[in-house]
């Protein structure tokens, strides 16, 4: 393996790491409740 391989093997790696980050970061149980709290108050009923 060459210099370039080994810098095109990092990016990538750190770009899933920080999609599995983000994605883990997002559906975490503490701001679950909060992203999903608008959909909630739109379907409630007014009546």
């Amino acid at each position: 393996m060459n210099t370039h391989s080994i810098a095109y093997f990092i990016f990538g790696l750190t770009l899933v790491i920080l999609f599995a980050v983000i994605i883990f970061y997002y559906y975490s149980g503490r701001r679950h409740k909060k992203v999903e709290e608008p959909k909630f108050k739109m379907l409630d009923d007014e009546d």
